[in-house]
């Protein structure tokens, strides 16, 4: 009874699953072995939601670069099966630690030293994608003269043609009509916005993935706002305080996409023209 009671402990004591497209976590949620000591991690309200929606017990998860490991403490609370890969040994050492403790279900997850570019599953084999890419270059997570870390590249088309080969791996790998959410925020240069969000999205879109939901997340107690503050109201530019978090679905072989046409590249791009 007792060891029953510490495993129910885990789990978080106030939580309800998200109902609309704005995701908005004031207080990131410290459940389990959760932490927010990991620059650049993400709230667990995120994937918990994530996995609740679109994915089943039993089912396997991939997060590629798997930070401090919170898409895999999920993944074992909610009795799914995770794979996550880092290149950062660090992010590897972390999340093993943090996944060990003990549920009352028999989902295994795992966590290697593995490079998002070149994935060992096979095709269709994943039941959803969860990941976080770093940012551009705005949090360094390992050594600059490794060129394989996405956050080492400073000029912005280098990332996104890094991160252009991690998504078509993640559509080989994932399953026919299946889920990949990709959360990505924008930046600043000159004082004047980057989209990074939307290369991103038409990264995917290019790939074959089509548009299932754009989730705009706000941030909170950000370390670079109060740094900014003066600044911004002196040069004129706003904060950037919110972040995209897009679901995209693999559609299946041969699918009719007529009557969602404009949420695939194709359509897109010929509305456009």
């Amino acid at each position: 009874m007792n060891h029953q009671m510490d495993i129910d402990s885990y789990q978080p004591e106030f939580f309800s699953q998200e109902k609309t497209t704005v995701w908005d976590f004031p207080e990131r949620g410290s459940w389990a072995t959760h932490k927010p000591d990991y620059r650049g991690n993400f709230a667990p309200q995120i994937p918990r939601n994530l996995i609740l929606y679109y994915s089943n017990e039993g089912d396997l998860l991939l997060d590629p670069m798997v930070g401090s490991g919170t898409t895999l403490i999920e993944a074992k609370l909610l009795n799914r099966n995770a794979i996550g890969y880092d290149i950062n040994q660090n992010a590897v050492d972390i999340t093993f630690e943090r996944i060990k403790f003990d549920t009352d279900n028999n989902s295994i997850q795992k966590v290697k030293l593995g490079n998002a570019k070149h994935l060992e599953n096979a095709d269709n084999t994943i039941d959803l994608i969860i990941t976080h890419p770093p940012y551009f270059n705005l949090v360094k997570y390992s050594n600059e003269d490794n060129p394989e870390d996405l956050s080492n590249h400073s000029k912005i088309e280098t990332f996104l043609k890094e991160l252009d080969i991690v998504i078509s791996e993640l559509y080989r790998v994932l399953k026919p009509n299946h889920y990949c959410a990709i959360l990505i925020g924008d930046t600043r240069k000159g004082q004047h916005y980057i989209p990074l969000s939307y290369f991103v999205f038409n990264i995917c879109l290019k790939n074959h993935f089509i548009l299932k939901e754009e989730i705009i997340k706000t941030q909170h107690n950000t370390k670079f706002g109060p740094r900014w503050s003066s600044n911004a109201k002196k040069y004129k530019f706003f904060l950037i305080m919110h972040e995209h978090l897009y679901v995209f679905r693999k559609p299946v072989e041969d699918e009719n996409l007529s009557r969602i046409k404009y949420s695939t590249w194709d359509g897109i791009k010929n509305l456009l023209n």
